[in-house]
C-alpha cells in the first residue's frame, strides 16, 4: 500500500516539470538528482504496426488475444486516442512529442525532400528522444524492434538515446534468413548483423518472440545496475509481408470463409455492448471499389481466407509476446510499478487494393511468402471507421491505447473507459511527468522544439484531461483538426467535411454546410498550425512509391483482379481501368 502511494505522490510532484510551456523549462544540466528507483516506475512503450482499431478482442474483435486484453481489463482503454496515419510520422511523433513533420519525418523515411524542412525523412536535432529525456533523469534505456525513423540517413537508435538497442532498420522481419532485402540484417547496439546469426536468435525464432528475449535481456540489465528501465518494443506485426507460425496460421483456416460484411457487423456490436461507442452510432457502409463477398468465386473466397489467417496469426503472435513479457516482468517483481502502454502506429492497412496480396505462399505465412490484408480485410479490422492508412478520417488515425500501472492507476478505475480525445503526442508528456524528468530546452548544443502535446497521466486518478490546443493532422495532403467535438477533414485537394464525433463518431454526417463559419475558423487554425509546424505544401511526386501513378481510395496504385465482384466503383478507378485496357 505505502509502495503505490509513494508512486501516486511521484506523479503528483511531476506536474512541476510539465505544467509550464516546454519552452520555459530548464535544460537537465545538471540532471537533477533522480528518485529512488523503487519510487519511479518502469516503462514500457509497446507499438503494433498497421493495427486497425478493433483488431484486438478487448476493442472488439473475434480475434483471441487474451494477454493484452488482461492489461486493458485491470487498466484503462482510450477510446478516442489518435496516430499520424503513418508508420515513421508515428514514430517520431511518439518518441518525441512533436508533430512529426517538426521532428523531421512528415511522410516515410525514404521521402526525403531537400528544400523542406519537415520531409527530411529522419529525426533531427531540433527534437529530443524519449530515450534521451529519459537517460538524462537516470533511467536505463532500450529499445528492441523496427526503427524507420532515418538510418538510411544515420540517425540511428543508438545514438538517439538508448543505452541498448535490437534494431530492425525498416522493419518487415519476421524469420531468419527471409529473403526480402530489409529483412536480412538486424543491429545490436549498432553492429550490424545477419538475421541467421545464432547472436540474434537460436533456431527459426519469430520476430515477436525474439523482440521481447531481447526486451527481457536488457531489463534484467537494468535491474543488475539498479535502474529504472524505459523499454520502448516497437513489433514488426502486424505490418507487411505478413508472416506467422505455421501452427498459428493453421488455427484460423477457414475462420474467414465468410462475408466480411458480416464480420464487421459483429464487431461492430461488440463494440456498441462492451460500450466502447454510442449505442447510437451508426455503422457506415464499405467504401466504393471493395468486393462485395458473395460475387466472388469459392476460389478466391479461400484465398481471402488465406490471407486474413496469416493476419490473425500474426497479430497472435504479438499477444503471445506480450504475454511473455508480462510473466518475466512478474517474475521478477517488476510487473506492478511497470507502465505498460500499447498503441499502433497507425489504421489498418488497405494496401494493394480491394485484391490484397498472396505470394509464394507453399507454407502459408512462411519465410518466403508475401502476403498483404488489402482494402477488405483491412475495412474489417478498421470497424467501425471509413477509410483506412495514409488517410486522416478515423479508419486512417484512430487507434487503441491500452494503459496498465497497478501501483499508479487508482485500482477502481481497473478497466474504464477515458473518451477524452489523445494523441502521440501526448505520450512523452505522460512519461515526464510520471518519471520526475525534465523536458529540455536545449540538448547537445541544439534548440530543442517545445513538446506538442499535454499528460493524460491525471486519468490514471480518474481525473478529466484538459486541451488548450486542437490536435492536428496531414499526411499526403489528408488533413484534419480535432477540437473538442469537433473534427474538421479533408483528403488532399478535396473540401474541408466537419463532423460532430459526440454524435457521429464514424463520420456519417457532413455539418459543413450548415456551419460555414465553424469550418472557416478551424480550417484557418490547420493553416496557421501547418506555417508554423513546417508542413509544406503536398505533391504526390515527392512519394517514390507511387512511380507517378494515380493514387486510389485504399492509398495506392494497384489496379483490381475482379471490378465485376464490385457493387460501386469510384470515377477515378473506372477511369483507371479505362486507360488500362
Amino acid at each position: 500500500m505505502f509502495k503505490k502511494t509513494a508512486s501516486k505522490s511521484l506523479l503528483l510532484a511531476g506536474l512541476a516539470a510539465i505544467a509550464q510551456p516546454a519552452a520555459a523549462q530548464t535544460p537537465p544540466q545538471p540532471a537533477p538528482t533522480p528518485a529512488p528507483s523503487a519510487q519511479r516506475p518502469n516503462i514500457i512503450v509497446i507499438l503494433v504496426d498497421d493495427m486497425g482499431f478493433s483488431d484486438i478482442s478487448s476493442y472488439g474483435s473475434e480475434i483471441p488475444t487474451p494477454n493484452i486484453d488482461a492489461l486493458a481489463n485491470s487498466g484503462l482503454r482510450f477510446t478516442q486516442f489518435y496516430n499520424t496515419a503513418r508508420c515513421s510520422s508515428s514514430r517520431a511523433a511518439l518518441l518525441t512529442g512533436t508533430y512529426p513533420h517538426q521532428a523531421g519525418v512528415g511522410h516515410l523515411e525514404a521521402i526525403s525532400v531537400s528544400a523542406s524542412k519537415g520531409l527530411q525523412g529522419k529525426l533531427l536535432n531540433r527534437v529530443v528522444t524519449m530515450g534521451e529525456v529519459l537517460r538524462s533523469a537516470g533511467y536505463f534505456t532500450a529499445m528492441s524492434g523496427k526503427w524507420h525513423l532515418g538510418m538510411s540517413h544515420g540517425v540511428n537508435p543508438w545514438d538517439r538515446g538508448f543505452d541498448r538497442s535490437m534494431t530492425s532498420a525498416t522493419g518487415g522481419l519476421y524469420f531468419p534468413g527471409q529473403p526480402h532485402p530489409g529483412a536480412k540484417f538486424v543491429f545490436i547496439d549498432g553492429k550490424k548483423t545477419p538475421t541467421s546469426s545464432p547472436e540474434v536468435g537460436s533456431g527459426q525464432w519469430y520476430s515477436s518472440d525474439m523482440f521481447v528475449d531481447w526486451g527481457v535481456k536488457f531489463i534484467h540489465e537494468a535491474q543488475q545496475q539498479q535502474k529504472p528501465f524505459f523499454l520502448y518494443l516497437p513489433f514488426v506485426g502486424v505490418h507487411f509481408p505478413l508472416m506467422a507460425p505455421a501452427e498459428d496460421v493453421a488455427r484460423f483456416r477457414g475462420k474467414y470463409r465468410e462475408d466480411w460484411d458480416k464480420l464487421r457487423r459483429e464487431r461492430f456490436e461488440r463494440q456498441k455492448a462492451m460500450g466502447l461507442i454510442g449505442k447510437n452510432e451508426v455503422l457506415p457502409g464499405r467504401l466504393p471499389n471493395t468486393y462485395n463477398w458473395d460475387k466472388l468465386s469459392p476460389e478466391d473466397q479461400d484465398r481471402f481466407d488465406k490471407i486474413m489467417a496469416v493476419y490473425a496469426a500474426s497479430l497472435v503472435g504479438v499477444d503471445k509476446a506480450v504475454g511473455t513479457l508480462v510473466t518475466q516482468l512478474k517474475q521478477t517483481g517488476q510487473f506492478d510499478n511497470t507502465l505498460i502502454l500499447f498503441v499502433a502506429d497507425n489504421g489498418g492497412n488497405a494496401e494493394e487494393g480491394p485484391d490484397g496480396r498472396l505470394e509464394n505462399a507453399e507454407i502459408l505465412g512462411g519465410p518466403k511468402s508475401t502476403t498483404f490484408a488489402g482494402m477488405n480485410w483491412a475495412t474489417l479490422q478498421n470497424t467501425p471507421f471509413q477509410h483506412f492508412k495514409h488517410h486522416t478520417e478515423e479508419g486512417g488515425i484512430a487507434t487503441p491505447l491500452i494503459a496498465h500501472w497497478p501501483k499508479g492507476i487508482d485500482a477502481g478505475l481497473d478497466g474504464s473507459f477515458v473518451r477524452t480525445p489523445g494523441h502521440l503526442i501526448d505520450i512523452l508528456p505522460t512519461v515526464v511527468q510520471v518519471a520526475g524528468a525534465t523536458y529540455p530546452t536545449i540538448f547537445n548544443g541544439h534548440e530543442i522544439v517545445p513538446m506538442q502535446g499535454r499528460s493524460f497521466a491525471p486519468a490514471f486518478r480518474g481525473q478529466m484531461l484538459h486541451r488548450d490546443q486542437p490536435i492536428f493532422w496531414e499526411h499526403e495532403g489528408n488533413r484534419a483538426v480535432r477540437d473538442g467535438k469537433w473534427k474538421l477533414v479533408a483528403r488532399f485537394r478535396q473540401p474541408w467535411q466537419l463532423f460532430d464525433m459526440s454524435h457521429d463518431r464514424t463520420e456519417t454526417r457532413d455539418l459543413a454546410g450548415t456551419n460555414p463559419t465553424r469550418v472557416i475558423k478551424m480550417a484557418n487554425q490547420w493553416d496557421k498550425w501547418a506555417e508554423a509546424s513546417d508542413v509544406d505544401p503536398w505533391s504526390e511526386s515527392y512519394d517514390v512509391y507511387l512511380n507517378g501513378a494515380i493514387r486510389q481510395n485504399w492509398g495506392t496504385q494497384n489496379m483490381p483482379r475482379h471490378p465485376e465482384a464490385m457493387d460501386e466503383m469510384t470515377p477515378l478507378l473506372r477511369s483507371s481501368l479505362a486507360k488500362k485496357q
